[in-house]
C-alpha cells in the first residue's frame, strides 16, 4: 500500500474568483453590521446608559449566541483549546474588548471624528508591518490605495477644527493596533480554527474581561429602563440592545472573521474601511445625521482605495491562495 499523499489544492480559476467575490461580500456584510452599532448605542448612552453596561451586555449577549459553536468544536476536536486557546484569548483581548474599550475611552477626550480616523489607520499599520517583516516595499498600487483610502477617511470624518489631545490620540492608536490585530488573527482561521469558533471564544473572553472591569468598579454599570427614538419612532431600551447584540456584534464578528480567512488581513482591513461609509448612511437614516457632499466624495475615495489594493497582483495572488481549500488527493 502506497504512502498517503499530502493534501493538494483543488480549485479552478473561476471558482477562486467566485470565492474571492464571496469573501468580499461577507466582508462588506460584516462592515455593515458593525456600522449599525454606533447609531443604536448613541441614543442609549445619551439617555443615561454607561459604557460599562452597554459593552458588557453587547459582548455578553453575543457570546451567549455564538457559545454553542465553540462548545461543539471543543467536543469534536480534543485538544482544541490547548492548541489554540492563547490565540483565541488574544483575539478576545484585542479584536473584541480592546477595540471597543480603547475607542470609547478615546471618545471621552476627543471628537468622535478624530478618534474614528485614528482607529481606521489599522490598514496602513498592516501595510507598514508587512513592509518591516518582509523588508520589501509595497507596490505603488498598494501605496496609492492606502493614501487614497486614508485621504477619503479624512473627508468622511470631517476633522476640520478638531483640537489635539495627546492622551486621546494614544488611546485611539491603541484601538487602531487592536483593529490591526483583529484582522491579523482572523486571517489565521480556516479548517484548523473555524472562524465562528474564534469569534465565539473571542466574545466570551471579551465578556469576561468586561465582567471583571464592571465587577471591580473600574467601569460603572448604569442601565435605566428608558425609551429612545430611532428613525422617528419611540421604542423601549431593549430593542436597540437586542439589535446591537444580534446584528452589530454576533453577526459582525461572525462575518468578519470569515472574511478575514478568505481575503487575508490586508485586504480585509481595507474592506473594513467601508464601515465608516455605512455608519454615515445608517446615522442619516436612523438618527438624522445627514452626511455632507464632501463626506460623499470621501466615501467614494475609500472605495477607490479598496479597489486599488485588491487589484494589486501580489495581493490578489495571496488572496487566491488563502481561498484555496485543501482537498485530500484520491
Amino acid at each position: 500500500m502506497s504512502a498517503p499523499t499530502a493534501p493538494v489544492p483543488v480549485l479552478t480559476a473561476p471558482a477562486r474568483r467566485s470565492s474571492s467575490l464571496v469573501g468580499l461580500a461577507i466582508g462588506l456584510l460584516s462592515a455593515l453590521s458593525f456600522a449599525s452599532s454606533g447609531s443604536f448605542m448613541k441614543p442609549l448612552m445619551e439617555a443615561g446608559w454607561s459604557l460599562g453596561a452597554t459593552l458588557l451586555l453587547r459582548m455578553g449577549g453575543a457570546a451567549l449566541i455564538l457559545a454553542p459553536v465553540l462548545i461543539v468544536t471543543i467536543r469534536r476536536r480534543p485538544g482544541f483549546l490547548r492548541k489554540h486557546g492563547l490565540l483565541i484569548v488574544a483575539f478576545g483581548l484585542t479584536g473584541v474588548a480592546g477595540c471597543q474599550i480603547f475607542y470609547f475611552a478615546a471618545l471621552q477626550r476627543m471628537p468622535v471624528a478624530m478618534a474614528l480616523l485614528i482607529q481606521y489607520l489599522a490598514p496602513v499599520l498592516l501595510v507598514g508591518l508587512a513592509w518591516v517583516r518582509t523588508r520589501r516595499a509595497p507596490s505603488r498600487r498598494v501605496l496609492a490605495g492606502s493614501v487614497l483610502a486614508i485621504a477619503g477617511l479624512v473627508l468622511v470624518v470631517d476633522i476640520a477644527g478638531a483640537s489635539f489631545d495627546l492622551i486621546g490620540t494614544l488611546l485611539a492608536l491603541g484601538a487602531a493596533a487592536c483593529t490591526a490585530a483583529y484582522f491579523l488573527i482572523a486571517e489565521k482561521t480556516g479548517d484548523d480554527i473555524p472562524p465562528l469558533a474564534l469569534a465565539s471564544g473571542g466574545l466570551i473572553t471579551g465578556a469576561l474581561l468586561m465582567g471583571v472591569l464592571v465587577g471591580t468598579g473600574l467601569l460603572a454599570f448604569t442601565a435605566p429602563a428608558v425609551d429612545i427614538v430611532l428613525a422617528g419612532v419611540s421604542m423601549p431600551w431593549y430593542i436597540p440592545i437586542v439589535w446591537v447584540i444580534v446584528v452589530a456584534t454576533a453577526g459582525g464578528y461572525a462575518f468578519g472573521v470569515r472574511a478575514g480567512s478568505m481575503l487575508g488581513s490586508r485586504v480585509a482591513s481595507f474592506v473594513g474601511l467601508t464601515e465608516v461609509l455605512f455608519a454615515l448612511l445608517i446615522a442619516w437614516l436612523v438618527i438624522a445625521e445627514v452626511p455632507t457632499a464632501m463626506q460623499a466624495v470621501g466615501g467614494a475615495m475609500i472605495l477607490a482605495g479598496v479597489i486599488l489594493v485588491r487589484s494589486d497582483p501580489g495581493v490578489a495572488a495571496k488572496e487566491e491562495a488563502a481561498s484555496v481549500p485543501l482537498v485530500p488527493a484520491p
